[in-house]
């Protein structure tokens, strides 16, 4: 059994009876979400108790079964306005179980040796692979852009983070989209959106405001192979109004 500080929402592998803690280090105005991967070598699901209020019971997430990160993950959302600690415990007594987790925001994380690819995305309308474990960003400037997400693998789920809203966008979804969510304290009340589409390309428009904006992959290492995610200007494309 193991205890971790994560004060920095790195990459980490937990085991039964293992504990990484989060403390203080969760902002005011920003929203967070704990990504959950299974990285069992065998079919072995997980379950986690999250503790991150005082005034309220630990969270009981639950990591389903499957083999060596080939699953989705499990999503936990936070707000900095309920909580600045938060704790993820692994329950013990459950033999060949073993969870990935990283903590994803416009902050988080801020360490990527253990395995995350942190890279900017740019703002030129191409197509930019989206692999597992990736998290991009930019900061948009005042005026409107293009984003699209594209994939030919059944519910490709990625999350797009800005300082106090998430957005969870699933890809070419089955007829009941079921990405395993789960809520803490405010985060339920309108901050976290789900949007999908049944297609394998959805594009959705957003506006900056000088602020950075996050995007995370929260899919399998294969059904990432084929996933890409583009971010277009749009002020070149309006000219100004001639009398």
């Amino acid at each position: 059994m193991a205890s971790y500080p994560w004060n920095d929402g790195r990459l980490l592998t937990l085991s039964p009876g293992d504990t990484a803690t989060c403390q203080g280090g969760l902002n005011q105005q920003q929203i967070y979400c704990v990504f959950f991967y299974n990285s069992a070598q065998n079919d072995t699901g997980a379950m986690l108790n999250v503790a991150w209020n005082n005034s309220n019971p630990p969270l009981s997430v639950t990591v389903p079964g499957t083999t060596m990160n080939l699953g989705l993950a499990a999503m936990l959302f936070v707000s900095g306005n309920d909580t600045n600690t938060l704790s993820v415990s692994m329950i013990p007594n459950q033999p060949g179980a073993q969870v990935q987790c990283f903590i994803g925001s416009v902050k988080m994380p801020m360490n990527y040796s253990g395995g995350i690819n942190n890279t900017p995305l740019e703002a030129d309308g191409q197509l930019h692979p989206f692999n597992a474990f990736t998290r991009y960003y930019a900061v948009p400037q005042s005026h409107w852009y293009s984003a699209q997400l594209q994939s030919n693998v059944n519910q490709f789920v990625s999350v797009q983070f800005t300082q106090q809203t998430a957005q969870v966008i699933i890809v070419n979804a089955p007829s009941d989209p079921s990405p395993t969510l789960y809520y803490a304290g405010t985060t339920a009340k309108g901050q976290v959106k789900v949007n999908f589409t049944y297609n394998q390309t959805y594009q959705w428009y957003l506006q900056g405001n000088g602020e950075q904006m996050v995007w995370i992959n929260a899919d399998s290492i294969q059904n990432s192979l084929s996933a890409s995610i583009s971010l277009q200007s749009l002020s070149s494309l309006y000219q100004p109004h001639k009398p």
